[in-house]
């Protein structure tokens, strides 16, 4: 379903809906939306949830990259309108992974997916502002957090980086500050959280203005090559991708920009106005930039060769970890 236009979704569903079928809506969305939205399209020609069809919301739950969990190995939250949608929810999830998660109502199974999207949104805010400080302090934040994360309780390790990506944690919290309107109260977390990581890309560009200055440079027709332009490591999504805002930033402040990511050759932005194509990597590429900047730290990178090859290189994600160079600097 549409996350983003679930009523005109649900009345196309609705054209085609037969007694005894079960709809699940998997979208993140405010809580109410599955109530509110989804049911009254769904009776709209006489239909009634819980005896003619069933109704219920299961979010989607996966993180792109990671291989050490399946569908199958990730507990699956159901939520229905009725308690024979629910029963019929869960009996359909029971045959797909391992383990179901029945709860009261679909509101509460919305706000649950809110919940975990939030909790990540916040904490990655976190760690960004704290970054900052401590790179203002002499401080390495990524040292920090490694000795932090040795507390076997009370503590969850997050990683800062040049912006939040991806189609989920920097849209989804703001589906809840939208209809907490409704209910006259501000989610001031996540509206802080949201205005710390849409400002990191700033935060690198000034950064990077800064290093360069330190070299007798200027970042006005300076050479960048911006490292991965993927959200996160080893996918080729680009949605709400920082390294989108920084290709962009960097243009405005007058750099001669490219881009290098072996998962995503062509890059389309229709929003900031621009088709790039990966540049080749070799050594004779990486000597001809002022500076590489590394937006997402791929797995497949040679970093220590990367570093050994070029003039300049801010690492934005601690994908140098270990290497040791005057050519690095943090941001």
């Amino acid at each position: 379903m549409n996350r983003h236009e679930p009523g005109l979704t649900t009345m196309e569903i609705a054209k085609h809906l037969r007694p005894g079928q079960l709809v699940s809506l998997e979208s993140t969305t405010y809580p109410g939306t599955t109530e509110e939205i989804v049911l009254p399209l769904l009776e709209g020609k006489g239909l009634k949830a819980g005896k003619d069809f069933f109704l219920v919301f299961s979010p989607e739950r996966e993180d792109p990259g990671r291989a050490d969990f399946t569908t199958k190995d990730i507990p699956k939250i159901v939520g229905g309108v009725t308690k024979r949608c629910l029963m019929l929810g869960t009996a359909l999830y029971s045959r797909i992974v391992e383990k179901v998660i029945p709860v009261s109502s679909t509101k509460v199974a919305e706000m649950s997916k809110l919940l975990e999207n939030i909790y990540r949104c916040v904490n990655i805010a976190l760690v960004n502002e704290l970054k900052m400080l401590c790179n203002r302090m002499g401080i390495d934040i990524w040292e920090v957090i490694e000795a932090s994360r040795t507390k076997h309780f009370g503590f969850q390790a997050f990683y800062p980086g040049p912006g939040l990506g991806g189609h989920c944690i920097p849209v989804d919290p703001f589906y809840l500050t939208w209809k907490a309107k409704e209910y006259d109260f501000v989610t001031k977390f996540i509206e802080l959280a949201g205005e710390i990581n849409t400002n990191m890309p700033y935060y690198v560009i000034q950064r990077t203005m800064e290093v360069l200055n330190g070299r007798g440079k200027t970042l006005k027709d300076a050479k960048i090559l911006v490292l991965g332009i993927a959200y996160k490591k080893d996918v080729d999504d680009i949605r709400e991708s920082p390294s989108l805002e920084l290709i962009r930033l960097l243009k405005e402040k007058g750099a001669v920009v490219n881009y290098n990511d072996p998962f995503i050759p062509v890059a389309v932005s229709h929003r900031r106005r621009f088709k790039m194509t990966s540049a080749e990597l070799t050594v004779e590429t990486l000597k001809g930039y002022d500076c590489v900047l590394i937006a997402t730290d791929h797995s497949v990178y040679d970093y220590k060769w990367i570093v050994e090859n070029s003039n300049l290189v801010i690492d934005t994600r601690n994908a140098t970890a270990g290497i040791k160079s005057e050519k690095i600097a943090k941001a």
